[in-house]
């Protein structure tokens, strides 16, 4: 028998849309900032900590979900085929349209190379896991290039999602990794959210499924030489990643259980935990000075209590009585998985439109080769432009081309009993 939908108003967090639009914008900092090199002596310390941006995202993927799809008795509010279902039209047009994108724009620049770097990136161009570039490693050492075995292997495995497996390197679009790890947190929700919620006490599963998120680096730390394809396993496996969603699912059970008994948490207790991040945050860029040890600690477990924090202070913001704001939150938020998945292509065609424009671009209309080699540099000062047109473009690709296409998708894979769950007015990712 199927499950009738809840009709019980749901909590809004307008403040999860703003934390979530805030995690994608970092995200595309962590990847970008970083390749102006009048900045370079510090930039490291704006990015050094990006991976919590992802880990953040992956614990707030987990709460969303489980406060918009369990009902009151803590099940999942419809059959799990359509939660699948519209997890998957969600992820895979942001996935593939992503994918398409960047093959096409590595193999232009590979073609139109404007430096000697350029000219060996094609749809064959891959990086090796950069868990392993802690500015002790020379970068050219993470450099590969596919083979036909590995190209049509790895193109199977993005088209199917599956690609957060691979261990030895990052294919075509890099972050995508953890699109395709949040499918298969998505595939184990339907069983494991319940399960969760049956669970007595919230504060002592958080702190154990942190301490079980924290085995599997301290074993790299004790057995490996941070090589491959250990870092790589640490770094996007979907199995060793899912502590993160299972630890937003029960900070769900927490603050659910919270909210009903004692309200909004007091202005001294939020400020505690304001600056517990901050500490925390500040100790994590002083500790990844000190190598490798502390990086894939960090990385895999030690933030998980700042991350939880985090994302708690955020259910804290009232929502506004603006109705504009509101729906500005919302359409960011929106935008924030395609902005996890685009700002690389993206960045490459603004940086490379930038250097043809500074150089001498009225070439190109009679010395296409000369225009490219005339290129100039990048400019820091148009960074905010390349953010802000990053921003904008998201927003777009996701409201023009991700609902339609996922729209379509559900119209003809969903069972057509089953009504459709409005989750962009809940409050969710969809």
């Amino acid at each position: 028998m199927e499950r009738k939908p809840q009709t019980a108003k749901k909590e809004r967090f307008v403040g999860l849309e703003w934390l979530r639009f805030a995690l994608g914008l970092y995200i595309v900092i962590f990847h970008t900032l970083h390749a102006y090199p009048s900045i370079r002596s510090w930039s490291h310390y704006v990015t050094d900590i990006g991976f919590f941006s992802t880990s953040s995202f992956f614990v707030l993927s987990g709460f969303l979900l489980a406060h918009v799809y369990l009902d009151e008795s803590r099940q999942l509010r419809e059959p799990a085929r359509s939660f699948w279902i519209k997890r998957f039209a969600n992820l895979y047009p942001i996935h593939i349209g992503a994918m398409v994108l960047a093959i096409v724009v590595t193999s232009m620049v590979g073609f139109l190379a404007l430096t000697p770097e350029d000219a060996g990136m094609s749809m064959r161009f891959v990086l090796y896991d950069v868990n392993n570039d802690l500015r002790l490693t020379d970068p050219e050492s993470l450099r590969h290039t596919m083979g036909n075995t590995e190209l049509v292997v790895n193109l199977g495995l993005n088209l199917t999602l599956l690609h957060a497996w691979n261990p030895f390197y990052l294919t075509f679009n890099p972050p995508s990794w953890s699109i395709s790890a949040l499918m298969f947190f998505y595939l184990t929700f339907p069983w494991l959210a319940p399960w969760l919620f049956r669970v007595k006490h919230a504060g002592r599963a958080l702190v154990l499924t942190n301490l079980l998120y924290l085995v599997p680096p301290l074993v790299v730390i004790a057995l490996t030489d941070y090589g491959m394809p250990e870092t790589g396993i640490l770094h996007r496996n979907p199995l060793v990643r899912l502590p993160e969603f299972a630890a937003g699912i029960l900070l769900c059970v927490w603050y659910t259980r919270y909210r009903a008994a004692q309200g909004y948490l007091s202005g001294w207790q939020q400020v505690g935990i304001a600056v517990f991040i901050a500490t925390s945050i500040v100790t994590a860029v002083w500790l990844l000075g000190l190598g490798h040890t502390s990086y894939y600690l960090l990385h895999n477990g030690l933030l998980l209590p700042a991350q939880l924090g985090l994302i708690l202070l955020a259910t804290q913001w009232r929502t506004p009585q603006s109705s504009h704001v509101r729906r500005l939150a919302a359409r960011l938020g929106g935008a924030s998985l395609p902005m996890f998945a685009l700002h690389v292509p993206l960045f490459v065609i603004f940086t490379r439109t930038e250097q043809i424009l500074s150089g001498d671009p009225m070439l190109c209309f009679s010395d296409l080769r000369g225009c490219l080699d005339a290129a100039g540099d990048i400019s820091l000062a148009l960074y905010p432009l390349f953010l802000l047109v990053t921003v904008v473009f998201c927003v777009m690709f996701q409201e023009r081309f991700v609902l339609r296409v996922r729209s379509i998708l559900e119209r003809y894979l969903l069972p057509r009993a089953v009504p459709a769950v409005r989750s962009d007015k809940d409050g969710v990712v969809r």
